[in-house]
Protein backbone atom coordinates (compact mmCIF):
# COMPACT_ATOMS: atom_id res chain seq x y z
CA UNK A 1 0.00 0.00 0.00
CA UNK A 2 1.52 3.33 -1.09
CA UNK A 3 -0.43 5.71 1.04
CA UNK A 4 0.09 6.23 4.72
CA UNK A 5 -2.40 7.92 6.96
CA UNK A 6 -3.48 8.47 10.48
CA UNK A 7 -7.06 7.38 11.03
CA UNK A 8 -9.65 4.82 9.98
CA UNK A 9 -12.55 6.68 11.55
CA UNK A 10 -15.11 8.13 9.17
CA UNK A 11 -15.16 11.91 8.83
CA UNK A 12 -18.23 14.06 9.21
CA UNK A 13 -18.92 17.10 7.07
CA UNK A 14 -18.07 19.52 9.89
CA UNK A 15 -15.11 21.69 10.80
CA UNK A 16 -14.77 19.91 14.14
CA UNK A 17 -14.39 16.54 12.44
CA UNK A 18 -12.28 17.60 9.46
CA UNK A 19 -9.79 19.57 11.55
CA UNK A 20 -8.50 16.24 12.80
CA UNK A 21 -6.96 15.86 9.33
CA UNK A 22 -3.26 15.01 9.33
CA UNK A 23 -1.24 15.49 6.17
CA UNK A 24 -0.30 11.99 4.94
CA UNK A 25 3.34 10.98 4.91
CA UNK A 26 3.38 10.24 1.17
CA UNK A 27 2.67 13.90 0.42
CA UNK A 28 5.26 15.12 2.92
CA UNK A 29 7.81 12.80 1.29
CA UNK A 30 6.94 13.64 -2.33
CA UNK A 31 8.03 17.32 -2.50
CA UNK A 32 7.42 17.64 -6.25
CA UNK A 33 4.32 16.99 -8.32
CA UNK A 34 3.61 17.58 -12.01
CA UNK A 35 0.32 19.09 -13.16
CA UNK A 36 -1.40 18.85 -16.52
CA UNK A 37 -3.33 22.13 -16.83
CA UNK A 38 -4.75 21.17 -20.21
CA UNK A 39 -8.05 21.24 -22.06
CA UNK A 40 -9.94 22.99 -24.90
CA UNK A 41 -8.50 26.35 -23.88
CA UNK A 42 -5.17 25.08 -25.18
CA UNK A 43 -6.54 24.94 -28.74
CA UNK A 44 -5.88 28.57 -29.78
CA UNK A 45 -2.42 28.42 -28.14
CA UNK A 46 -3.16 31.92 -26.89
CA UNK A 47 -2.89 31.65 -23.12
CA UNK A 48 -4.95 31.42 -19.97
CA UNK A 49 -8.63 32.31 -19.53
CA UNK A 50 -9.30 32.14 -23.26
CA UNK A 51 -12.85 30.86 -22.75
CA UNK A 52 -13.64 34.01 -20.81
CA UNK A 53 -11.65 36.68 -22.59
CA UNK A 54 -12.87 35.70 -26.07
CA UNK A 55 -16.22 37.17 -24.94
CA UNK A 56 -14.77 40.47 -23.71
CA UNK A 57 -14.47 42.97 -26.53
CA UNK A 58 -11.14 44.79 -26.44
CA UNK A 59 -8.99 41.94 -25.12
CA UNK A 60 -6.21 40.38 -27.17
CA UNK A 61 -7.97 37.03 -27.07
CA UNK A 62 -11.24 38.54 -28.32
CA UNK A 63 -9.49 40.06 -31.35
CA UNK A 64 -7.56 36.87 -32.00
CA UNK A 65 -10.77 34.86 -31.85
CA UNK A 66 -12.70 37.15 -34.19
CA UNK A 67 -9.90 37.20 -36.76
CA UNK A 68 -8.98 33.52 -36.52
CA UNK A 69 -12.31 31.77 -35.89
CA UNK A 70 -15.07 34.32 -36.32
CA UNK A 71 -17.31 36.37 -34.08
CA UNK A 72 -18.42 34.65 -30.82
CA UNK A 73 -22.06 35.04 -31.84
CA UNK A 74 -21.31 32.60 -34.66
CA UNK A 75 -18.31 30.60 -33.43
CA UNK A 76 -18.26 30.35 -29.68
CA UNK A 77 -16.40 28.38 -27.08
CA UNK A 78 -18.62 25.32 -27.63
CA UNK A 79 -17.10 25.23 -31.12
CA UNK A 80 -13.55 25.56 -29.79
CA UNK A 81 -14.22 22.42 -27.74
CA UNK A 82 -14.93 20.50 -30.93
CA UNK A 83 -11.46 21.40 -32.23
CA UNK A 84 -9.60 19.86 -29.31
CA UNK A 85 -8.43 16.44 -30.58
CA UNK A 86 -5.46 15.44 -28.36
CA UNK A 87 -4.43 13.31 -31.33
CA UNK A 88 -0.80 12.82 -30.23
CA UNK A 89 -1.47 12.41 -26.52
CA UNK A 90 0.87 9.77 -25.04
CA UNK A 91 0.44 9.86 -21.26
CA UNK A 92 2.85 7.01 -20.55
CA UNK A 93 5.69 8.67 -22.43
CA UNK A 94 5.07 11.92 -20.54
CA UNK A 95 4.67 10.20 -17.17
CA UNK A 96 8.05 8.54 -17.58
CA UNK A 97 9.60 11.97 -18.16
CA UNK A 98 7.84 13.39 -15.09
CA UNK A 99 8.91 10.53 -12.86
CA UNK A 100 12.53 10.86 -13.99
CA UNK A 101 12.34 14.61 -13.34
CA UNK A 102 11.73 13.84 -9.66
CA UNK A 103 7.95 14.13 -9.44
CA UNK A 104 6.34 11.72 -7.01
CA UNK A 105 2.73 12.67 -7.68
CA UNK A 106 0.79 13.69 -10.77
CA UNK A 107 -2.31 15.87 -10.94
CA UNK A 108 -4.71 15.98 -13.89
CA UNK A 109 -7.12 18.80 -14.56
CA UNK A 110 -10.63 17.37 -14.23
CA UNK A 111 -12.35 20.61 -15.21
CA UNK A 112 -11.44 24.26 -15.56
CA UNK A 113 -13.64 27.36 -15.21
CA UNK A 114 -14.90 26.59 -18.73
CA UNK A 115 -17.18 23.81 -17.42
CA UNK A 116 -15.63 21.27 -19.78
CA UNK A 117 -14.87 17.93 -18.10
CA UNK A 118 -11.81 15.87 -19.03
CA UNK A 119 -13.48 12.56 -18.27
CA UNK A 120 -16.62 10.59 -19.10
CA UNK A 121 -19.15 12.44 -16.97
CA UNK A 122 -22.84 11.85 -16.34
CA UNK A 123 -23.12 15.32 -14.78
CA UNK A 124 -21.98 17.19 -17.88
CA UNK A 125 -22.44 16.24 -21.54
CA UNK A 126 -19.61 18.60 -22.45
CA UNK A 127 -16.78 16.23 -21.70
CA UNK A 128 -13.75 14.82 -23.47
CA UNK A 129 -15.41 11.48 -24.26
CA UNK A 130 -18.49 12.95 -25.91
CA UNK A 131 -16.85 15.99 -27.54
CA UNK A 132 -13.43 16.81 -28.96
CA UNK A 133 -10.82 14.12 -28.26
CA UNK A 134 -13.38 11.36 -27.61
CA UNK A 135 -10.98 10.10 -24.94
CA UNK A 136 -11.26 9.83 -21.18
CA UNK A 137 -8.26 12.06 -20.51
CA UNK A 138 -8.23 11.63 -16.72
CA UNK A 139 -8.57 7.85 -16.96
CA UNK A 140 -5.62 7.69 -19.34
CA UNK A 141 -3.55 9.86 -17.01
CA UNK A 142 -4.42 7.68 -14.02
CA UNK A 143 -3.44 4.49 -15.85
CA UNK A 144 -0.05 6.02 -16.69
CA UNK A 145 0.45 7.33 -13.13
CA UNK A 146 -0.26 3.86 -11.72
CA UNK A 147 2.26 2.33 -14.12
CA UNK A 148 5.04 4.63 -12.92
CA UNK A 149 4.16 4.50 -9.21
CA UNK A 150 2.96 8.11 -9.07
CA UNK A 151 0.31 9.21 -6.62
CA UNK A 152 -2.66 10.52 -8.60
CA UNK A 153 -4.68 13.66 -8.02
CA UNK A 154 -7.25 15.90 -9.70
CA UNK A 155 -7.86 19.63 -9.86
CA UNK A 156 -11.27 21.21 -10.12
CA UNK A 157 -11.75 24.84 -11.04
CA UNK A 158 -15.50 24.48 -11.38
CA UNK A 159 -16.49 26.44 -8.28
CA UNK A 160 -15.69 29.79 -9.93
CA UNK A 161 -17.24 28.88 -13.27
CA UNK A 162 -20.70 30.32 -12.64
CA UNK A 163 -19.56 33.89 -11.99
CA UNK A 164 -16.38 33.72 -14.12
CA UNK A 165 -18.28 32.88 -17.30
CA UNK A 166 -21.25 35.21 -17.32
CA UNK A 167 -19.52 37.17 -20.12
CA UNK A 168 -20.73 34.67 -22.74
CA UNK A 169 -24.21 36.26 -22.27
CA UNK A 170 -23.00 39.66 -23.47
CA UNK A 171 -22.65 41.39 -26.83
CA UNK A 172 -20.26 43.82 -28.51
CA UNK A 173 -20.75 47.44 -27.51
CA UNK A 174 -19.43 48.83 -30.80
CA UNK A 175 -18.42 47.75 -34.30
CA UNK A 176 -20.18 45.65 -36.93
CA UNK A 177 -21.62 43.21 -34.36
CA UNK A 178 -22.73 45.79 -31.80
CA UNK A 179 -25.69 44.44 -29.85
CA UNK A 180 -25.55 40.95 -31.43
CA UNK A 181 -25.78 38.41 -28.56
CA UNK A 182 -22.90 35.99 -28.04
CA UNK A 183 -23.65 32.28 -28.34
CA UNK A 184 -23.87 31.92 -24.56
CA UNK A 185 -27.44 33.20 -24.91
CA UNK A 186 -28.52 30.12 -26.91
CA UNK A 187 -31.05 28.13 -24.81
CA UNK A 188 -29.83 24.77 -26.13
CA UNK A 189 -26.43 25.34 -24.50
CA UNK A 190 -27.67 26.71 -21.20
CA UNK A 191 -26.35 23.68 -19.31
CA UNK A 192 -22.84 24.35 -20.61
CA UNK A 193 -22.77 28.15 -20.45
CA UNK A 194 -24.75 28.30 -17.15
CA UNK A 195 -27.94 30.09 -16.18
CA UNK A 196 -25.94 33.06 -14.91
CA UNK A 197 -27.74 35.98 -16.53
CA UNK A 198 -28.01 37.48 -13.04
CA UNK A 199 -24.57 39.03 -13.49
CA UNK A 200 -25.37 40.89 -16.70
CA UNK A 201 -25.63 44.64 -16.14
CA UNK A 202 -24.53 44.55 -12.50
CA UNK A 203 -20.98 45.65 -13.29
CA UNK A 204 -19.10 46.72 -16.42
CA UNK A 205 -18.89 43.79 -18.84
CA UNK A 206 -15.82 41.70 -18.06
CA UNK A 207 -15.44 42.69 -14.43
CA UNK A 208 -15.57 39.84 -11.92
CA UNK A 209 -17.94 40.68 -9.09
CA UNK A 210 -17.24 37.55 -7.07
CA UNK A 211 -15.26 34.32 -7.34
CA UNK A 212 -17.64 31.80 -5.76
CA UNK A 213 -21.35 32.18 -6.26
CA UNK A 214 -24.13 31.95 -3.73
CA UNK A 215 -26.40 30.30 -6.33
CA UNK A 216 -27.72 27.15 -4.61
CA UNK A 217 -28.55 25.30 -7.83
CA UNK A 218 -24.99 25.71 -9.06
CA UNK A 219 -23.56 24.73 -5.69
CA UNK A 220 -25.43 21.43 -5.91
CA UNK A 221 -24.08 20.89 -9.44
CA UNK A 222 -20.58 21.53 -8.15
CA UNK A 223 -20.95 19.06 -5.30
CA UNK A 224 -22.48 16.36 -7.50
CA UNK A 225 -19.63 16.80 -9.99
CA UNK A 226 -16.90 16.61 -7.35
CA UNK A 227 -18.44 13.47 -5.86
CA UNK A 228 -18.51 11.98 -9.35
CA UNK A 229 -14.79 12.72 -9.78
CA UNK A 230 -14.01 11.04 -6.48
CA UNK A 231 -16.16 7.99 -7.25
CA UNK A 232 -14.58 7.51 -10.68
CA UNK A 233 -10.91 8.09 -9.83
CA UNK A 234 -10.43 7.80 -6.05
CA UNK A 235 -7.82 10.59 -6.14
CA UNK A 236 -5.12 10.87 -3.49
CA UNK A 237 -5.20 14.64 -3.94
CA UNK A 238 -8.03 17.01 -4.81
CA UNK A 239 -7.35 20.68 -5.48
CA UNK A 240 -9.97 23.43 -5.54
CA UNK A 241 -9.02 26.63 -7.35
CA UNK A 242 -10.61 28.73 -4.66
CA UNK A 243 -11.05 28.87 -0.96
CA UNK A 244 -13.15 26.15 0.60
CA UNK A 245 -16.50 26.27 -1.31
CA UNK A 246 -18.89 27.95 -0.57
CA UNK A 247 -18.56 30.54 2.14
CA UNK A 248 -21.93 31.99 1.08
CA UNK A 249 -23.52 28.73 2.20
CA UNK A 250 -21.57 28.25 5.41
CA UNK A 251 -18.96 26.15 3.59
CA UNK A 252 -21.40 23.23 3.67
CA UNK A 253 -20.83 22.02 0.07
CA UNK A 254 -17.06 22.18 0.55
CA UNK A 255 -17.13 20.37 3.89
CA UNK A 256 -19.28 17.63 2.38
CA UNK A 257 -16.89 17.26 -0.57
CA UNK A 258 -13.81 17.05 1.68
CA UNK A 259 -15.37 14.47 4.00
CA UNK A 260 -16.47 12.50 0.93
CA UNK A 261 -12.86 12.51 -0.35
CA UNK A 262 -11.39 11.36 2.95
CA UNK A 263 -14.01 8.69 3.53
CA UNK A 264 -13.45 7.41 0.02
CA UNK A 265 -9.74 7.10 0.83
CA UNK A 266 -10.57 5.09 3.95
CA UNK A 267 -12.90 2.82 1.96
CA UNK A 268 -10.36 2.30 -0.83
CA UNK A 269 -7.13 2.05 1.17
CA UNK A 270 -8.12 1.29 4.75
CA UNK A 271 -6.57 4.57 5.90
CA UNK A 272 -7.03 8.28 5.28
CA UNK A 273 -4.25 9.09 2.82
CA UNK A 274 -5.91 11.76 0.66
CA UNK A 275 -4.95 15.43 0.50
CA UNK A 276 -7.38 18.29 -0.08
CA UNK A 277 -5.89 21.66 -1.04
CA UNK A 278 -7.58 25.07 -1.24
CA UNK A 279 -6.50 28.71 -1.02
CA UNK A 280 -8.16 30.31 1.99
CA UNK A 281 -5.20 31.30 4.19
CA UNK A 282 -7.24 31.41 7.39
CA UNK A 283 -5.88 28.44 9.37
CA UNK A 284 -9.28 27.78 10.90
CA UNK A 285 -10.48 27.10 7.35
CA UNK A 286 -7.51 25.44 5.67
CA UNK A 287 -6.87 23.01 8.52
CA UNK A 288 -9.52 20.75 6.99
CA UNK A 289 -6.76 19.95 4.48
CA UNK A 290 -3.52 21.44 3.18
CA UNK A 291 -3.03 25.08 2.21
CA UNK A 292 -2.24 25.86 -1.44
CA UNK A 293 -0.49 29.05 -2.55
CA UNK A 294 -0.81 29.94 -6.24
CA UNK A 295 2.34 31.23 -8.00
CA UNK A 296 3.83 32.48 -4.75
CA UNK A 297 4.88 31.01 -1.44
CA UNK A 298 5.17 31.61 2.29
CA UNK A 299 7.90 33.69 3.95
CA UNK A 300 9.37 31.28 6.47
CA UNK A 301 9.35 27.83 8.02
CA UNK A 302 5.75 26.61 8.45
CA UNK A 303 4.40 24.21 11.05
CA UNK A 304 1.83 22.77 8.64
CA UNK A 305 2.84 21.23 5.30
CA UNK A 306 1.69 23.35 2.35
CA UNK A 307 1.84 23.46 -1.44
CA UNK A 308 2.80 26.03 -4.06
CA UNK A 309 1.15 25.53 -7.41
CA UNK A 310 3.05 27.13 -10.24
CA UNK A 311 4.01 26.56 -13.86
CA UNK A 312 6.94 26.66 -16.21
CA UNK A 313 5.23 29.46 -18.15
CA UNK A 314 1.57 30.44 -18.42
CA UNK A 315 -1.25 28.18 -17.27
CA UNK A 316 -2.53 27.18 -20.71
CA UNK A 317 -0.29 26.82 -23.72
CA UNK A 318 0.63 30.16 -25.24
CA UNK A 319 2.86 30.27 -28.30
CA UNK A 320 4.05 33.72 -27.19
CA UNK A 321 5.16 32.83 -23.67
CA UNK A 322 8.56 32.72 -21.99
CA UNK A 323 9.39 29.75 -19.77
CA UNK A 324 11.24 29.79 -16.48
CA UNK A 325 14.79 28.49 -16.75
CA UNK A 326 15.58 25.15 -15.04
CA UNK A 327 17.84 26.99 -12.60
CA UNK A 328 14.96 29.12 -11.34
CA UNK A 329 12.60 26.15 -10.98
CA UNK A 330 15.17 24.22 -8.94
CA UNK A 331 15.89 27.22 -6.70
CA UNK A 332 12.16 27.70 -6.13
CA UNK A 333 11.73 24.02 -5.29
CA UNK A 334 14.59 24.03 -2.78
CA UNK A 335 13.35 27.21 -1.09
CA UNK A 336 9.79 25.88 -0.85
CA UNK A 337 10.85 22.47 0.49
CA UNK A 338 13.06 24.10 3.14
CA UNK A 339 9.93 25.83 4.49
CA UNK A 340 7.94 22.57 4.77
CA UNK A 341 6.33 23.06 1.39
CA UNK A 342 5.78 21.06 -1.79
CA UNK A 343 5.77 22.26 -5.38
CA UNK A 344 3.10 21.35 -7.93
CA UNK A 345 4.55 22.31 -11.32
CA UNK A 346 2.42 22.69 -14.43
CA UNK A 347 4.08 21.44 -17.61
CA UNK A 348 2.36 22.94 -20.62
CA UNK A 349 0.90 20.79 -23.37
CA UNK A 350 0.00 21.78 -26.88
CA UNK A 351 -3.55 20.98 -28.02
CA UNK A 352 -2.39 17.72 -29.63
CA UNK A 353 -1.12 16.49 -26.23
CA UNK A 354 2.60 16.88 -26.82
CA UNK A 355 5.06 19.09 -24.99
CA UNK A 356 7.48 21.31 -26.86
CA UNK A 357 11.26 20.94 -26.93
CA UNK A 358 11.86 23.69 -24.40
CA UNK A 359 9.58 21.98 -21.86
CA UNK A 360 11.32 18.69 -22.57
CA UNK A 361 14.68 20.38 -21.96
CA UNK A 362 13.49 21.69 -18.58
CA UNK A 363 12.39 18.21 -17.54
CA UNK A 364 15.71 16.73 -18.66
CA UNK A 365 17.61 19.30 -16.60
CA UNK A 366 15.42 18.57 -13.58
CA UNK A 367 16.07 14.85 -14.02
CA UNK A 368 19.83 15.39 -14.13
CA UNK A 369 19.79 17.55 -11.01
CA UNK A 370 17.49 15.18 -9.11
CA UNK A 371 19.74 12.22 -9.97
CA UNK A 372 22.48 13.96 -7.98
CA UNK A 373 20.74 16.09 -5.34
CA UNK A 374 17.34 14.41 -4.98
CA UNK A 375 18.28 12.71 -1.71
CA UNK A 376 18.24 16.16 -0.10
CA UNK A 377 14.67 16.65 -1.36
CA UNK A 378 12.63 13.44 -1.30
CA UNK A 379 11.64 12.09 2.08
CA UNK A 380 13.18 15.00 3.99
CA UNK A 381 11.73 17.16 6.71
CA UNK A 382 12.46 20.77 7.66
CA UNK A 383 15.51 21.62 9.73
CA UNK A 384 14.92 23.89 12.75
CA UNK A 385 15.64 26.88 10.51
CA UNK A 386 14.76 26.98 6.81
CA UNK A 387 17.97 28.70 5.80
CA UNK A 388 20.44 31.49 6.27
CA UNK A 389 21.90 34.34 4.24
CA UNK A 390 21.25 37.85 3.07
CA UNK A 391 18.62 37.17 0.41
CA UNK A 392 14.88 36.77 0.84
CA UNK A 393 12.45 35.65 -1.83
CA UNK A 394 10.12 38.42 -2.95
CA UNK A 395 6.58 37.44 -2.07
CA UNK A 396 4.16 39.58 -4.04
CA UNK A 397 0.99 37.86 -5.18
CA UNK A 398 1.45 36.18 -8.53
CA UNK A 399 4.90 37.65 -9.17
CA UNK A 400 7.66 35.06 -9.59
CA UNK A 401 10.76 36.98 -10.59
CA UNK A 402 14.01 35.06 -10.34
CA UNK A 403 15.73 35.60 -6.99
CA UNK A 404 19.29 36.94 -7.19
CA UNK A 405 21.07 34.80 -4.61
CA UNK A 406 24.55 35.35 -3.19
CA UNK A 407 27.10 33.00 -1.61
CA UNK A 408 25.79 33.63 1.92
CA UNK A 409 22.49 31.94 1.05
CA UNK A 410 21.75 28.36 2.10
CA UNK A 411 18.55 26.35 2.42
CA UNK A 412 18.26 23.34 4.74
CA UNK A 413 16.41 20.04 4.93
CA UNK A 414 16.87 17.12 7.30
CA UNK A 415 16.63 13.34 7.26
CA UNK A 416 17.56 11.35 10.41
CA UNK A 417 21.08 12.51 11.39
CA UNK A 418 21.74 14.16 8.01
CA UNK A 419 21.35 17.87 7.39
CA UNK A 420 21.27 18.90 3.75
CA UNK A 421 22.59 22.37 3.03
CA UNK A 422 21.81 23.66 -0.47
CA UNK A 423 24.16 26.30 -1.84
CA UNK A 424 21.84 28.80 -3.52
CA UNK A 425 24.94 30.32 -5.14
CA UNK A 426 28.29 28.59 -4.99
CA UNK A 427 31.05 30.72 -3.41
CA UNK A 428 33.67 31.77 -5.93
CA UNK A 429 36.47 30.91 -3.51
CA UNK A 430 34.92 27.45 -3.06
CA UNK A 431 34.72 27.84 0.72
CA UNK A 432 31.27 27.21 2.19
CA UNK A 433 30.60 28.97 5.51
CA UNK A 434 27.46 27.87 7.40
CA UNK A 435 26.49 29.60 10.63
CA UNK A 436 23.29 27.78 11.66
CA UNK A 437 24.77 24.60 13.18
CA UNK A 438 25.24 26.05 16.64
CA UNK A 439 23.48 23.13 18.36
CA UNK A 440 24.99 20.27 16.35
CA UNK A 441 28.33 18.52 16.44
CA UNK A 442 29.37 17.78 12.88
CA UNK A 443 30.84 14.34 12.25
CA UNK A 444 31.31 14.48 8.49
CA UNK A 445 30.62 16.58 5.39
CA UNK A 446 30.15 15.37 1.83
CA UNK A 447 29.34 17.24 -1.34
CA UNK A 448 26.60 15.18 -2.96
CA UNK A 449 27.78 13.90 -6.32
CA UNK A 450 31.43 14.36 -5.35
CA UNK A 451 32.18 12.78 -1.97
CA UNK A 452 33.74 13.80 1.39
CA UNK A 453 35.25 17.28 1.67
CA UNK A 454 37.56 18.83 4.23
CA UNK A 455 35.85 20.82 6.95
CA UNK A 456 36.22 22.24 10.40
CA UNK A 457 33.72 23.51 12.96
CA UNK A 458 34.48 26.21 15.46
CA UNK A 459 32.01 27.99 17.72
CA UNK A 460 29.21 26.34 15.78
CA UNK A 461 30.35 27.73 12.44
CA UNK A 462 31.01 25.11 9.77
CA UNK A 463 33.62 25.79 7.12
CA UNK A 464 33.84 23.30 4.23
CA UNK A 465 36.30 23.33 1.34
CA UNK A 466 34.64 22.62 -1.99
CA UNK A 467 36.27 21.31 -5.16
CA UNK A 468 36.84 23.71 -8.01
CA UNK A 469 34.59 21.64 -10.29
CA UNK A 470 31.14 21.21 -8.74
CA UNK A 471 28.91 18.18 -9.49
CA UNK A 472 25.93 20.16 -10.84
CA UNK A 473 25.67 23.49 -12.58
CA UNK A 474 23.41 25.10 -9.97
CA UNK A 475 22.18 24.59 -6.39
CA UNK A 476 24.72 22.04 -5.19
CA UNK A 477 24.09 20.29 -1.90
CA UNK A 478 26.22 19.42 1.14
CA UNK A 479 25.30 16.37 3.21
CA UNK A 480 26.26 17.09 6.81
CA UNK A 481 26.30 14.19 9.26
CA UNK A 482 25.72 15.27 12.85
CA UNK A 483 25.93 13.50 16.18
CA UNK A 484 22.51 12.20 17.22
Amino acid sequence: MRGTGTTVEKFEATFDSLRSYQCPEWFRDAKLGIWSHWGPQSVPMFGDWYARNMYIQGTEQYYYHVRHYGHPSKFGYKDICQLWKAEKFDPEELMELYQKAGARYFVAQATHHDNFFNYDSKCNRFNSVQIGPHKDICALWKKAADKYGMHFGLTEHLGASFSWWYVNKGADSYGPYAGVPYDGNAPEYEDFYHENQEYIGKQPHGELAEWLTGNKKFQKYWLDSVKEMIDRFHPELLYSDSGLPFEENGYEPGLEAVSYLYNDSISQRGIQSAVYTQKNRNREIYRVGTLDIEKSQLPGLQTDPWQTDTCIGNWFYDARQTYKKPEQIIEMLVDIVSKNGTMLLNVLQRPDGTIDEEARYILTELAGWMAVCGEGIHGTRPYRVFGEGDTRVAINGFQEDKTEWNSSDYRFTKKENKIYAFLMKAPENRVAVIKSLQKEKVQGVSLIGYGPVDYHQALGILVAKLPEQLPVEYTNCLEITVEE
